[in-house]
C-alpha cells in the first residue's frame, strides 16, 4: 500500500539553534485518520504547512502521492482537501461565487455532495464571507475542502471556536463524507475527546519530535500510568530503566511514569525494579495520558 503523505527526517528551524521540527518522519496510508497532537508551539501546523508546500524543509523530504508539493504543486493540490482555523477566503465574495469558483477549479466536483452539504448546512448563498458567522464560514471552508473528493483531507485545528455542536457536525461530517470512500484523513486538535472520536491514530509532537505514533485502541490496551511514591523510589532513573518506560515525572509527592503495557504487567515490572510498596498502575484517558507526557514536574 503506498502512503498518500510521507514525512522522512523532516527538520526545520525558524531561528539559529531553536529548531521547529527536528527529524520527524511518519506516513499517512489510504483509509487513516491521523490525529496530530501536540502542544502550542509543538510543530504541527509547521508541519502541516510543509506537507502543502507552504515552507520547505531545512533537511528531509515531504512526499503527497510520491510526488513533491511544492515541485508539483498543481498535481498535488488537485488531490487534497484543506481547511485550517486561520483558513481566509475572499471577504467580498458571495457563497455562492466561491462555491463556483471551486466547482470550476476542480474537474472532479461532486455536484449531488455540494447539494448534500448545502441542505445540511443551511448556508446562506447570497451573503459575503465577511458577515458569516465562524460556524458557517468553517462550513463553507469544509464543503469547498471535500466536494472535489480529495484522496488527502488536512484539518489544522478546523474545529476550534466553534460550539460543541457545530463541533461535532463539522468533524463528522468530514469523516462520513470522505473516510468512507477511503480517503485519508491528518488533523490536529487539541481536543481529546475530537480524537477519541474520530481517530484510528495518533502522533504526539513533543519540542519538535516525535514522541508517540500508536494505533488508538494500542494506546488505550498496552499504555498505562504507574503512580509511585517518592519514598519508594528516591532516583527516577530507576523507574527509567524498567523496561517500556517512556516517560517520569514528578507530581508532588510521586513519581507518575507513562509504560508500555497493561497495568498488571506493569507492576510486576516495577515491582521488580522497587518492590511494591505504594505503586498504583492504572489505564488513563488519552487526555490524561496526553498531559503525562507532555507535562513539566510539579
Amino acid at each position: 500500500m503506498s502512503a498518500v503523505l510521507e514525512f522522512e527526517n523532516i527538520s526545520l528551524s525558524f531561528k539559529k539553534g531553536k529548531p521547529v521540527l527536528q527529524d520527524v518522519g511518519f506516513s499517512v496510508n489510504p483509509g487513516e485518520v491521523v490525529g496530530l497532537l501536540g502542544r502550542n508551539g509543538a510543530g504541527k501546523t509547521t508541519l502541516i504547512n510543509i506537507a502543502m508546500g507552504m515552507l520547505r524543509p531545512e533537511q528531509g523530504a515531504v512526499r503527497l502521492f510520491g510526488m513533491s508539493p511544492t515541485n508539483e504543486p498543481v498535481a498535488t493540490k488537485k488531490r487534497v482537501g484543506y481547511v485550517c482555523e486561520s483558513q481566509i477566503f475572499p471577504l467580498l465574495s458571495t457563497v455562492e461565487r466561491l462555491i463556483a469558483l471551486h466547482r470550476a477549479v476542480f474537474p472532479t466536483w461532486d455536484t449531488a455532495m455540494e447539494k448534500d452539504l448545502l441542505d445540511r448546512f443551511q448556508l446562506p448563498m447570497k451573503s459575503r464571507i465577511f458577515s458569516l458567522s465562524k460556524g458557517q464560514a468553517r462550513q463553507v471552508a469544509l464543503l469547498c475542502a471535500v466536494c472535489h473528493r480529495p484522496e488527502l483531507l488536512i484539518l489544522d485545528e478546523p474545529a476550534s471556536g466553534l460550539d460543541p455542536v457545530a463541533r461535532r457536525e463539522f468533524l463528522e461530517t468530514s469523516v462520513r463524507l470522505l473516510n468512507s470512500a477511503g480517503t485519508a484523513i491528518l488533523f490536529s486538535s487539541h481536543n481529546m475527546t475530537d480524537v477519541e472520536r474520530i481517530a484510528n491514530r495518533v502522533v504526539l509532537l513533543n519540542d519538535g519530535k516525535v514522541q508517540l505514533d500508536r494505533q488508538l485502541d494500542s494506546i488505550r490496551e498496552e499504555i498505562c500510568v504507574a503512580i509511585v511514591p517518592c519514598s519508594s523510589a528516591t532516583d527516577p532513573g530507576v523507574i527509567e530503566r524498567v523496561p517500556g518506560c517512556l516517560q517520569v515525572r514528578q507530581v508532588f509527592d510521586d513519581w507518575h511514569a507513562v509504560v508500555e503495557g497493561s497495568p498488571e504487567a506493569v507492576h510486576v515490572r516495577i515491582a521488580a525494579a522497587i518492590g511494591r510498596n505504594g505503586v498504583r498502575c492504572l489505564s488513563v484517558p488519552l487526555e490524561e495520558l496526553f498531559i503525562e507526557l507532555l507535562g513539566g514536574d510539579r
